[in-house]
């Protein structure tokens, strides 16, 4: 069918159009009361439109529609089929994530681990939390507390013996049968469930019910123990008041443009005070053919998609959509929303002071591009579901030719700063050949088990360079150390491209990649410490190679076997050295004819240069 036959047979019906260019792709993505009257007018005289329009028509090849009931499931379907296609032509809310929330996951021995995604995975999801803190903050508790699991192994109670988590309080054990039965498990995840569900007195009750009966029975550790629960449980209750008090419930936008450039700010006001803040930057917008109203129409339909829905959302201008996205947002929510733009008072006050919050982030982002270190290192722990807050992060790769000169680099980011004093560099001693995945379990298995031995801080997160195979074989060195706590993560490069990262592998969910971004400063970091981790490896490798050359060749003179040559670098220290020293200075180490010998070895290396 040809696009004019298209035209002709357009519905009168509601629904969403989708324009294509040439190669198909969708380029825009736009809804309709009447599909025909719509469509038809981007066919027609191009006198009226403006010149992002006119740029869209140009590259309209062809188009599709979708048919719907009325305008509130247009605005839904146009909202979702742009997250989904991302149209050059849209305006694009480009971070879209949620406010975090805390994960159970769907296991026989579940654990507790933050997310911004809901999946239906058959997990358990509590949230949002505001501010995002609140959610490591509360993930913190639940592991010190009530001592759920943090590993990603499979528990099946056949261990041997428990890892560092249980010594330190953090974990039950459920890996080990004799240490923690089924039943003692499932009362911790209950009462961890009850707590996530806001059900704190009932929770204290239980627990103070359990006090007693163990005081009773004269079991006073474990008495004690519930009795600390019962304490943390009553003064967690007066922080977990995020989103439980509906009466003042509100959102409130505010913006500062200059150009084609824009910063959103989102202020989250709970029972009256402001809980939480979020940032939104455009640095390409249609500068002459920027719509307010086409702008927040846009942007809430998609933030509000998939993030929780407040009873009030305050707005620095009306736009036309406004009453059908209310629709939208009431039937999401279940009680009525409503979006005003306030025009004075205390809620034209609020939207003022968000604006000017606006014009900071937009100097911050624009003129100094500064990052806040606690935020980028919050964000990965989110991004990567990690049960703590990467404080220490190590990263590990190999290096090597062939085989030849197999050495490790590792390096150590505290606080998301390198600290070059912790970095260290090992001889792959145990493996024959080129086999990356044995030279990592070694490497691996050195630094952990010299760690342990000398009682220093371990990491909170260990990047491994490599995919599965890697990643396998680092966790089974953490394995046989007792360590499987701690999160490994392969950082996997496309074939034939040595420097950019396509995505992450978290040990335990290979089959649940975390495709990498470059523009989030979470992936940013991730990418610097890759990059300083192949450095050190690749300089310790071409400095081994350069001694190995350099050996070789002092073997290769006559009278020079392995006790003499190392005794010339041991006291000259250098090739350079050792090649301009006279025969008096190389004779009180190797003798008179040998050090003629030497001598006159590079005499006619220098000569050979010369001519």
């Amino acid at each position: 069918m040809t696009l004019d036959e298209k035209l002709r047979n357009l519905p009168i019906a509601p629904g969403v159009y989708l324009h294509k260019n040439s190669d198909g792709k969708i380029i825009y993505v736009g809804k309709a009361k009447n599909l025909r009257n719509r469509v038809r007018q981007y066919f027609q005289s191009s006198r009226n439109m403006d010149a992002k329009t006119q740029r869209l028509v140009r590259r309209i090849a062809d188009f599709e529609f979708i048919v719907v009931d009325n305008e509130v499931e247009a605005l839904v379907l146009e909202s979702n089929l742009i997250k989904k296609h991302k149209p050059h032509y849209n305006i694009l809310l480009k971070d879209d994530k949620q406010y975090p929330h805390l994960k159970m996951t769907h296991e026989p021995f579940p654990k507790v681990v933050i997310t911004r995604k809901i999946l239906r995975d058959g997990a358990s999801y509590y949230g949002p939390f505001l501010p995002p803190s609140l959610a490591r903050k509360t993930l913190d508790l639940i592991n010190r507390t009530f001592q759920l699991r943090t590993c990603d192994i499979e528990i099946d109670g056949k261990l041997p013996r428990p890892c560092l988590e249980y010594h330190l309080k953090r974990c039950l054990a459920p890996c080990v049968k004799e240490l923690c039965k089924p039943d003692e498990y499932r009362q911790a995840t209950s009462d961890v469930k009850l707590l996530l569900e806001g059900k704190n007195k009932e929770l204290a009750s239980e627990l103070e019910q359990r006090m007693w009966k163990f005081a009773e029975i004269e079991n006073y550790e474990l008495a004690a123990k519930y009795r600390d629960l019962h304490k943390t449980v009553l003064a967690l209750a007066d922080q977990q008041k995020m989103a439980t008090t509906p009466d003042r419930d509100v959102d409130i936008l505010g913006f500062y443009r200059e150009n084609q450039r824009l910063a959103l700010q989102l202020f989250t006001m709970r029972e009256g005070k402001i809980v939480g803040r979020r940032e939104f930057f455009w640095e390409d917008l249609d500068a002459e053919n920027f719509n307010v109203s086409e702008f927040l129409s846009e942007i809430l339909a998609q933030y509000y998609s998939t993030d929780y829905v407040p009873l009030e959302i305050h707005v620095p201008a009306d736009f036309e959509d406004r009453e059908v996205l209310e629709k939208v947002l009431t039937e999401r929510r279940g009680r009525r929303v409503r979006i005003l733009d306030p025009k004075r008072g205390k809620k034209a006050e609020m939207i003022t002071l968000v604006e000017t919050n606006a014009k900071i982030a937009f100097e911050q982002r624009f003129r100094v591009l500064k990052a806040d270190t606690e935020k980028v290192l919050g964000d990965l722990q989110e991004i990567l579901e990690l049960p703590h807050f990467p404080t220490r992060i190590e990263s590990f790769d190999i290096s090597n030719i062939s085989g030849a000169e197999n050495v490790a680099g590792i390096v150590v980011y505290e606080n998301g700063k390198p600290n070059r004093t912790e970095y260290r560099r090992f001889i792959i001693k145990t493996v024959e050949g080129a086999d990356d995945y044995a030279s990592m379990n070694e490497a691996v298995f050195r630094r952990y088990k010299r760690m342990l031995n000398e009682e220093k801080p371990l990491p909170n997160l260990i990047f491994i360079d490599g995919g599965k195979g890697q990643i396998s074989a680092a966790a089974k060195a953490m394995g046989e150390l007792d360590l499987e706590m701690i999160p490994i993560v392969g950082l996997v490069k496309p074939p034939r491209r040595h420097s950019e990262i396509s995505h992450l592998l978290r040990f335990g969910y290979e089959d649940k990649p975390v495709y990498f971004e470059m523009g989030v400063p979470a992936f940013r970091l991730v990418q610097q410490i890759r990059d300083e981790t192949h450095k050190t490896a690749i300089q310790y490798h071409r400095k081994r190679r350069e001694m190995r050359d350099f050996t070789s060749e002092l073997t290769a003179i006559e009278g020079v076997g392995e006790k003499r040559k190392m005794k010339l670098l041991r006291n000259f220290g250098s090739i350079e050295r050792i090649a301009k020293a006279t025969p008096q200075e190389l004779l009180p180490f190797v003798g008179m004819k040998t050090a003629r010998l030497v001598f006159e070895h590079f005499e006619r290396q220098r000569n050979l240069i010369k001519s």
